[in-house]
């Protein structure tokens, strides 16, 4: 049979593919639906039928020096735990896995509406927390301020000066503990979120490890996003009891850190700088909405722009912060 599959894949990842799918499928015949969804991390995810079941091979295509070398371990430890779909095979080396496909329906069809979405997604967090731990891939700061290192050489000198003071404030005041760490998914954003009509999922686990507790409380928080009044709820869910004042503080400080995160994140995978920014101007929320509406591939602009908003939003944050 023709193997169409191999259209979408480069020519050198075609003999890690290949055995995947021969030990998933053992030699039943089986089909390429097409591909399923791009995310910033380049990996090609690939929908595949056979015999009235679909999953999902995946397979990166980028090995960079950055890579989590931990990220299947955590993937299996989740779907293992019933949070991330089962897999069927992983190749670690090649950066290859089968698992079983979700048929996805919009995160706004959740029954209950938002709060009941919020209170999902905070025990979502803790059912994650409360798997074997992962193993550890960094400490969450100093990766971060490597990011905004990274950040910083996009663009003029100084200019993100105030974000580099307000980051090494947050580090002194914000309590930090590694031997309270768990497992942590790293980026649960709401494309890494599926809600299959029934119950919610996490996907994609490249930047999975051992982290501080509120980190993945703080990005749902934060990426879905959550008013003042769901954030308590999410908090809340999460913890088993309503917050108290100072781990609600606890909690926007985090949340600050992971803001920063995710803007030398963004860059990071953005590519090659064509330029050097002159200026940190952002689109406005409803601007950017209006800028990937109907979007599917995140274009380099898109990533930078939003990397922009995340910096925006981080300064403006540990401004209320005090």
């Amino acid at each position: 049979m023709t193997e169409p599959w191999r259209s979408w894949l480069p020519e050198p990842l075609h003999d890690a593919a290949r055995a995947a799918l021969a030990a998933v499928y053992r030699g039943r015949a089986f089909e390429c639906v097409g591909r399923a969804g791009v995310g910033a991390s380049g990996a090609i995810a690939l929908r595949i039928r056979s015999g009235g079941r679909e999953h999902l091979l995946r397979v990166e295509v980028h090995h960079h020096i950055g890579r989590n070398p931990h990220q299947y371990r955590c993937m299996a430890i989740a779907a293992e735990a019933g949070l991330a779909p089962a897999l069927h095979y992983v190749d670690a080396d090649n950066g290859v896995a089968v698992m079983d496909f979700i048929h996805a329906v919009p995160l706004a069809q959740f029954p209950g509406g938002r709060p009941a979405l919020v209170r999902a997604l905070g025990m979502l967090a803790s059912d994650l927390q409360a798997t074997p731990v992962f193993p550890e891939l960094w400490d969450f700061r100093a990766g971060t301020g490597r990011l905004l290192g990274l950040a910083e050489q996009r663009f003029e000198p100084d200019l993100l000066a105030p974000h580099r003071a307000a980051f090494e404030r947050l580090c002194e005041e914000l309590e930090w503990d590694p031997a309270s760490h768990v497992s942590s998914h790293n980026d649960p954003n709401p494309q890494n979120v599926l809600f299959d009509g029934k119950r919610l999922w996490l996907i994609d686990w490249e930047a999975a490890g051992r982290n501080d507790p509120m980190v993945d409380v703080a990005i749902l928080g934060d990426t879905l996003p959550a008013t003042p009044d769901e954030k308590a709820s999410l908090l809340a869910a999460w913890l088993g009891r309503p917050a108290t004042a100072d781990e609600s503080q606890r909690l926007a400080q985090v949340t600050m850190l992971t803001r920063l995160y995710y803007a030398g994140l963004l860059f990071a995978v953005s590519g090659p700088p064509s330029g050097i920014f002159a200026s940190l101007d952002a689109p406005s929320p409803s601007e950017f909405a209006a800028q990937v509406a109907g979007v599917t591939t995140p274009s380099t602009e898109i990533l930078q722009a939003l990397a922009k908003m995340r910096l925006r939003d981080f300064l403006a944050g540990c401004a209320e912060l005090g």
